[in-house]
């Protein structure tokens, strides 16, 4: 870091000054052979707030960015690492990285949960040189990368004429997961079910006039889960939240909320039922979806039914069988949907002028 001198006021005002240096090359005033006078070099960090994120992304930059990713994963020209977590008393720390050689960058996704809530951080690093070029904080743009997963899912394998869908949950990561199904299929009625009367009815007002479509609060899980052509569980239950017994031929379920093995949104019906499983890693999911846990246990699933989301884009797996198949959608969260999104948005974010410099 820049060798910031002095404390209080003093250390301030030099930070302020350093901000407003030119942004590329030398300081003025240093001497030309790219070592500054006073000790310092003129790099910077990119930083870009929550705020910064919502002011830059949009559900169609989200989907094409995770689209490519999965596309490029398939190609071999990506490298995903899954999620690790250290666990200390009344925290977790959560790491995981990837490297996009398609974009020039590697980056990584840590982010802590504790009892009052997570915080997320994405930075992002120059592939030739290895050096920081982005810090993002990452909770919205995790948002909109697990909405955009379950967008490019539903491209691939839900029924293409598609105007309803049930909804299991009422919080941000429903809202995303509701943009993206209705960007890329005609959805004109979603039934939404979530434990707390009060918030799914505001929920539901709320997404109506976002996206001017019908977004109607359901008084029993049956009713967000019977007879629709695709269903959705964006939830924090550590049980299932619907039966699979009552999923209609040709639904393609999408459970995103689970990423620990002692938590499931899903029973083992709808793994029986399913005759695609397709998950965002294969791999990720061995580790961390405790969706199938009940079903391997019962000996009616094994992991080779399972392929992965990058095969079905690439055309090397098949995503669905028939017109009537069941197909289950399985994503745990991948740190290669957070690095392609946020290559992104730094690209915008300096053709916009978004964003605050922080010295390095």
């Amino acid at each position: 870091m820049l060798p910031i001198q002095g404390r209080g006021r003093q250390a301030f005002a030099r930070w302020q000054w350093l901000r407003r240096r030119p942004q590329s090359g030398m300081v003025e005033g240093c001497v030309a052979d790219r070592q500054l006078a006073c000790g310092v070099r003129a790099m910077s960090v990119l930083y870009l707030t929550e705020s910064d994120v919502l002011r830059l992304a949009d559900v169609r930059l989200a989907l094409d960015a995770v689209q490519t990713a999965f596309e490029r994963l398939a190609a071999g020209e990506a490298d995903n690492v899954p999620r690790t977590r250290a666990r200390g008393r009344g925290i977790v720390l959560h790491s995981m990285s990837a490297a996009a050689d398609y974009l020039g960058v590697v980056g990584w996704k840590n982010y802590t949960t504790t009892r009052t809530g997570a915080q997320f951080l994405v930075g992002v690093h120059d592939k030739e040189t290895g050096r920081l070029v982005a810090l993002i904080e990452a909770d919205a743009l995790g948002q909109l990368r697990t909405g955009a997963t379950t967008g490019v899912a539903t491209q691939w394998m839900a029924d293409r004429e598609a105007t309803e869908l049930g909804l299991f949950g009422t919080g941000r990561q429903a809202a995303a997961q509701l943009r993206a199904a209705a960007a890329v299929r005609p959805i004109r009625q979603a039934f939404v079910y979530g434990r707390n009367e009060e918030r799914r009815a505001q929920f539901c007002e709320r997404m109506s006039e976002e996206l001017q479509i019908e977004v109607e609060p359901v008084d029993r899980p049956q009713e967000a889960a019977e007879d629709l052509p695709i269903v959705i569980t964006a939830t924090s239950s550590t049980e299932p939240v619907f039966s699979g017994e009552w999923l209609a031929e040709g639904a393609l379920v999408c459970a995103i909320g689970s990423n620990w093995l002692g938590r499931a949104e899903i029973d083992s019906d709808v793994i029986r039922r399913a005759d695609n499983i397709v998950c965002d890693s294969v791999e990720a999911c061995r580790r961390e979806a405790g969706d199938f846990a009940d079903a391997l246990s019962k000996g009616i699933f094994d992991w080779s039914r399972a392929v992965d989301l990058a095969a079905v884009v690439s055309g090397q797996a098949t995503g669905r069988n028939s017109p009537i198949s069941v197909v289950l959608f399985k994503s745990v969260g991948l740190a290669i949907e957070d690095v392609a999104l946020a290559s992104k948005l730094v690209e915008r974010a300096r053709q916009e002028g978004v964003g605050l410099d922080l010295p390095l």
